[in-house]
């Protein structure tokens, strides 16, 4: 695996990663990856995902005779440097297909160089919605934090939970908690006929969340939803604990990590929450769990169980993998523009079953993926409802 890092200025250092044994002729897809930045927490564990995936894929004789090959640029978890990614993938080494980038604010730019450059770029994370609307390349195995929260109010109101009343906290500074907090949950409360409060926005490096958090408390709402990834949506579900918050804490996928057993302690009893991916919807899905836990402790990363990005990062190699044998594609130089093309036009029509789910398919330019309502009860990641995928 090649691994193009990002220094000063632009300038990149390439590293070359003997272990695979990689030799000329192979099929290349680019990876956008966060190993560094903001959002390294949940990002750096999916290059593991990706990593697996092509192990497997290599050692099971590639596609069609020919090896998989990732090379992998670091965007810093930086919409520019995203974008930088994808320019120099495509332009200096050739790659058909690209993985990635992990977060909505850099798919958002880096899928405008996607369209310029007639390239698939398959996003393994972003979930806000309608990042792919009107785009004829830039795609997403990922399923959308409006969809996947209206499941959850769903549920809440098959099992007849208390709801006449919710607050919003939100992280201000994370592109999609903003779009989560200040615009769909309310839509989507609204719609349901709850009532809430005004969203209260709260910033990643806030130490006191007591004077934000003491009127929700105060109002004593049935329900908190926390739009939040899982570090700073811990910091907000334990300051409602501490000053006494009694109802339910809920939320869509952000913060859907098995890590936040961790972050949110005994605090976190009763938070209930979308996941993208549940480990014991199926054997293979158990299977990848199981790996990636270990090859996360390997490399020094501390992994209770896969998050739903993980999942995703994996299907997507494989889905590229599928999709490339289905349609011969050669990985020839002088044929990587017609390689591109053909891979783009075998997403239109593909049937794919994965760890995500079985026979999963696109609408539009975003996969239609299932949805689990995650409770944690005695301190555990707990099943309690689940809704298939729409149909495309």
């Amino acid at each position: 695996m090649k691994i193009l890092k990002p220094v000063v200025w632009g300038v990149l250092a390439l590293f070359l990663s003997v272990s695979g044994g990689i030799a000329e002729g192979t099929l290349k897809i680019g990876h956008i990856a966060g190993r560094t930045g903001w959002l390294k927490g949940p990002a750096l564990s999916a290059t593991v995902a990706v990593d697996i995936a092509v192990a497997e894929i290599n050692a099971a004789g590639g596609i069609n005779g020919k090896m998989l090959e990732i090379i992998e640029f670091d965007s810093g978890s930086d919409p520019k440097q995203a974008a930088l990614a994808a320019k120099t993938l495509v332009q200096d080494h050739d790659v058909l297909a690209i993985i990635g980038p992990f977060s909505s604010g850099e798919a958002q730019v880096a899928f405008n160089v996607a369209e310029r450059e007639k390239i698939v770029m398959m996003s393994n994370a972003s979930s806000a919605p309608g990042l792919t609307d009107g785009k004829e390349w830039a795609w997403r195995i990922t399923e959308d934090e409006g969809k996947q929260f209206a499941r959850l109010l769903t549920t809440f109101k098959k099992l007849d939970y208390p709801r006449d009343s919710v607050d919003i906290v939100y992280v201000s500074d994370e592109a999609i908690s903003a779009v989560v907090g200040e615009k769909l949950y309310p839509f989507l409360l609204k719609k349901f006929g709850i009532n809430h409060g005004t969203p209260v926005a709260i910033t990643y490096k806030s130490f006191d969340l007591a004077p934000q958090i003491a009127p929700i408390v105060a109002n004593n709402p049935d329900m908190v939803a926390v739009a939040g990834l899982p570090e700073n949506a811990s910091k907000t579900i334990r300051e409602l604990k501490r000053q006494g918050y009694k109802g339910r804490m809920i939320g869509s996928q952000i913060f859907a990590d098995p890590n936040i057993l961790e972050l949110f302690g005994d605090m976190a009893e009763g938070t209930t929450f979308m996941a993208g991916f549940h480990a014991d919807s199926s054997p293979k899905a158990s299977a990848f769990n199981k790996k990636f836990v270990k090859e996360t402790k390997a490399k020094g990363i501390n992994k209770l169980g896969a998050h739903h990005s993980d999942a995703q990062s994996y299907d997507a190699v494989y889905l590229y993998a599928q999709v490339m044998k289905e349609q011969n594609v050669s990985g020839d130089k002088d044929k990587v523009v017609e390689d591109r093309l053909a891979i783009k036009e075998g997403l239109k029509s593909v049937n794919f079953s994965g760890i995500l789910g079985d026979n999963l398919c696109f609408a539009g330019n975003d996969a239609e993926l299932p949805g689990y309502v995650i409770q944690i009860k005695n301190g555990k990641w707990t099943l309690l409802d689940s809704h298939k995928p729409d149909p495309c």
